[in-house]
């Protein structure tokens, strides 16, 4: 046979092939049309690839490969005749299918992070206590983060190394006295400022960031969270405040956690106290608490004489670290997906 009779078979083959794949109307007249041109046995293509052999020598070359070509083509044109049949290939297929008055199906590409897990808890265990949620500024001037917190100007705590101070400011008042700033290391800040505006009584959380200049370790980092708790009236005690944490840790950290009050000092508070949890073997401190000292009272102009009051401030991170058996506190902030995805 002469290669261009040969060829000119192939061609006719693929043109009958697409036409009677195209016609297919169902999985089983699409099989009919499967085995009548590739049928292993009695097939059209492998009749026609019987004719390679009447082919001469010189051209088998060009015909085989012509041949092999012709297959995928016809091989081809089946699967997107089945992909038309079963609704995977076709628009109008796809187009007849879609309902635009169905809800949406939302695709989940990330989680909350279980800094803010722990936090949105907090503030529904404390709101269960009467405790409403406010807020400040994280950058804080000298007047609310000591002063008002009756912190000394010979205080450690307010050393330039265990602080992250900004540039100076002038007063808002207008003078020309520059105001110190800084990163606030601590939550006490947001209580000064609702009571220089709010009479008692008082009730009240604050949550946020805090900057402390710490070495990074499994239980330290130089950023963290803490949650702040003031409460203000007539006859507010030591009592109140033990059970008050009582109950946050236990509604947290389940009924079974041991705590424990360590006397302490605070410029704040007076008299402090340190609450611990027991946990992993070891005592771990999660915050400070005790009664409002009566000169940060007065700073704000209460009268310490008619009103009493108990704040305290606890780590979030060691709370949810403790909730969820994390021994590293950086684990919060390397922004491992494998490690955040387990929450």
């Amino acid at each position: 046979m002469a290669l261009q009779e040969f060829l000119d078979q192939l061609d006719q083959l693929v043109s009958e092939a697409e036409t009677n794949f195209g016609a297919a109307e169902s999985t089983d007249a699409l099989e009919e049309a499967r085995i009548e041109f590739l049928g292993a046995k009695n097939g059209k293509l492998k009749a026609v690839q019987k004719l390679m052999g009447t082919v001469e020598k010189q051209d088998k070359p060009v015909a085989g490969k012509t041949f092999n070509e012709t297959k995928g083509r016809i091989e081809s044109a089946f699967e997107v005749a089945h992909a038309r049949i079963q609704g995977d290939g076709s628009d109008t297929e796809r187009d007849s299918q879609f309902d635009p008055s169905l809800p949406g199906a939302g695709f989940k590409i990330g989680r909350v992070h279980p800094i803010t897990q722990t936090i949105e808890e907090l503030k529904d265990i404390m709101g269960r206590l009467g405790f409403s949620t406010v807020d400040g500024p994280e950058i804080e001037d000298d007047w609310h983060n000591f002063v008002a917190l009756n912190i000394p100007d010979d205080h450690p705590a307010r050393d330039p190394l265990e602080n992250f101070y900004l540039a100076t400011a002038e007063a808002n008042s207008g003078e020309k006295n520059p105001v110190d700033l800084l990163l606030r290391s601590q939550t006490s800040t947001v209580q000064i400022r609702v009571m220089e505006k709010t009479k008692p009584p008082i009730r009240i959380i604050s949550l946020g960031r805090v900057y402390r200049p710490d070495t990074a370790d499994a239980t330290h980092y130089p950023m963290f969270h803490q949650i702040e708790g003031l409460m203000i009236d007539t006859n507010v005690t030591m009592a109140d405040l033990k059970s008050v944490l009582r109950l946050f840790a236990t509604s947290y950290l389940g009924d079974d956690v041991t705590i424990r009050f360590r006397p302490s000092f605070f410029p704040f508070t007076e008299p402090s106290v340190e609450a611990d949890y027991y946990w992993n073997g070891q005592w771990i401190e999660f915050g400070g608490a005790g009664m409002v000292d009566p000169n940060v009272l007065t700073a704000v102009g209460y009268d310490p004489e008619e009103v009493t009051g108990f704040a305290f401030g606890l780590g979030v991170e060691r709370l949810c670290m403790r909730r969820h058996g994390i021994t590293d506190i950086r684990e919060f902030y390397k922004n491992d997906v494998r490690f955040l995805a387990q929450f």
